[in-house]
C-alpha cells in the first residue's frame, strides 16, 4: 500500500524510533501486542506519544484541526448553550474539559460567560500532556482579565470528590485505544501487532472473553452476526471509562461531541474492515502502524455505546444531535450575524467558511454528533431547540 505523506524529518524520525524500539522490547517479552495496547502507546507513552510529546497537533501547522481551532463560533455556542446548566448547579458549579487542545474553546468560553454572568467557580482541564497544558497556560493567561483565568486549574485525572457543573468532551471518544476484532469461522479473533524482521506487522489471535462477549453484544442488539472476515473496533473499556470521568458529577450536564455513528451504522455491513484513521499532516490514511508516535490514530464513536454507557454511570440521556442541528439549536446563526456584521470583507468571508465547516452535511455538520447527559438537573436548562433536532430514536 503506498500512502503519500511528507516524510518526518531527522528529529521526527528519532523520536518515532526511541518510542519503536520501546513497543518491539515489550513484545519482545510478552508476545504479540493487542492493537488496543498498541495504539495506547502510540499516543500516550510518556513524553513520546502522540499527546504527550511537544510538536503541534492543532491547527495549520499540526495534523488536523478541531472545531474550536476555526475560529470562535463553535465556542460562543457552546457557551451559550451550557450557561443556563452552570447557572442552575449554583455558586459552587465547575466545568470540567476532558482534553483542552490549544486553549482556544476554554478562552472563548470563559468570555462569553464573564459577560453573560455565567462563570464558573473553577474552569478544570483534564489535559494528560505537560507541553499542552504550558501553552494553554500561557494563551489563557494572556486572553483573558486576571481574575477569569485564575479560575482555571489543570487536572492529572478525573475529579474524585462530587461536584456540580457540566463536564465537555470534544474530539475525545474517538482517541480512546480500541480494540479491533474480526469473524472467523464464527469465532471472534482480536488484532494484535507483532514484529517480524524489525517491522511491526498486524496478527490476529482468539479473543479473550470481555473481548468475544463484546462482540456478541454488538450481534445480539444488532440482530444478526457478523460476515465471516468482517473487521472493526468496539471500546470494551467505555462502561468503566465513562464511570471513571461521570462518576463523581452529583449534578449536571455531561456534554460529548465526536464523530461517529449510531450502531447500525457504525456496523453497516459496508464498512467491512471498521473505521479506524490516521491523521498525518492534515492528510487521512489508515496505516496505524507508521511513525509510531507522529501521527493520531483514531476510531469512530459507537454513539448507541456511548449511549448505554451514560446510562450505566446514572445519567439519562438528555439529547442527541448531528453537530449542524445542535449548534444552530444553540444559537450559531445569532453569533454569526452579530461577527459578521461587525466585519471587514476578509474576515465576512473567514466567517462564512467557518460556517460551512461546522454545519454543512459533507463537512462536520452531519458526520460529527453531539451527546448530552443530565443528572439532577431540569430540563429548563438544555437548549430550547434541542427538542427540534433531537435524533434519539436512531439510537
Amino acid at each position: 500500500m503506498t500512502i503519500d505523506l511528507p516524510p518526518p524529518d531527522a528529529d521526527e524520525r528519532a523520536h518515532s524510533d526511541r518510542l519503536a524500539a520501546l513497543l518491539r522490547e515489550e513484545i519482545a517479552q510478552h508476545g504479540p501486542m493487542p492493537f488496543s495496547r498498541f495504539m495506547e502507546r502510540c499516543l500516550y507513552a510518556p513524553g513520546l506519544g502522540y499527546y504527550s510529546a511537544g510538536r503541534t497537533k492543532f491547527g495549520a501547522a499540526g495534523d488536523f484541526v478541531t472545531a474550536p481551532e476555526l475560529g470562535s463560533l463553535f465556542a460562543a455556542s457552546m457557551a451559550d448553550a451550557l450557561a443556563p446548566a452552570l447557572r442552575a448547579a449554583g455558586d459552587e458549579a465547575c466545568f470540567v474539559e476532558l482534553g483542552g487542545g490549544s486553549g482556544a474553546f476554554a478562552e472563548t468560553a470563559l468570555r462569553a460567560w464573564s459577560a453573560g454572568g455565567a462563570l464558573p467557580k473553577r474552569y478544570r482541564i483534564l489535559e494528560p500532556s505537560a507541553d499542552l497544558r504550558e501553552r494553554q497556560r500561557e494563551r489563557l493567561a494572556a486572553a483573558l482579565p486576571a481574575e477569569v483565568s485564575a479560575r482555571v486549574d489543570w487536572l492529572d485525572r478525573p475529579p474524585e470528590h462530587g461536584w456540580r457543573g457540566v463536564l465537555f468532551a470534544n474530539e475525545v471518544v474517538d482517541a480512546l485505544p480500541a480494540t479491533r476484532f474480526v469473524l472467523r469461522d464464527g469465532e471472534v479473533f482480536e488484532e494484535h501487532v507483532d514484529v517480524r524482521a524489525e517491522a511491526f506487522v498486524l496478527v490476529d489471535r482468539p479473543a479473550d472473553p470481555l473481548v468475544a462477549g463484546a462482540v456478541r453484544h454488538l450481534e445480539r442488539d444488532l440482530g444478526a452476526a457478523f460476515a465471516d472476515g468482517y473487521r472493526s473496533e468496539l471500546l470494551p473499556q467505555l462502561p468503566y471509562w465513562m464511570q471513571a470521568v461521570l462518576g463523581s458529577l452529583e449534578a449536571g450536564l455531561a456534554v460529548f461531541v465526536d464523530y461517529g455513528y449510531p450502531r447500525r451504522d457504525c456496523y453497516h455491513p459496508q464498512r467491512s474492515d471498521g473505521t479506524l484513521a490516521c491523521h498525518y499532516r492534515h492528510r487521512a490514511h489508515a496505516d496505524a502502524l507508521l511513525w509510531p508516535g507522529l501521527q493520531d490514530i483514531t476510531a469512530s464513536v459507537d454513539f448507541t455505546a456511548l449511549a448505554e454507557a451514560g446510562n450505566a454511570a446514572g445519567f439519562g440521556l438528555a439529547g442527541y444531535a448531528r453537530q449542524g442541528g445542535f449548534l444552530f439549536a444553540a444559537g450559531l446563526d445569532a453569533h454569526f450575524t452579530e461577527a459578521f456584521e461587525a466585519a471587514d470583507e476578509a474576515t465576512r468571508y473567514r466567517l462564512a467558511q467557518e460556517v460551512k465547516r461546522l454545519t454543512l452535511p459533507g463537512e462536520m455538520g452531519d458526520r460529527f454528533q453531539v451527546m448530552l447527559f443530565a443528572r439532577g438537573l431540569p430540563p429548563s436548562v438544555l437548549p430550547p431547540g434541542l427538542a427540534a433536532v433531537d435524533e434519539g430514536r436512531r439510537l
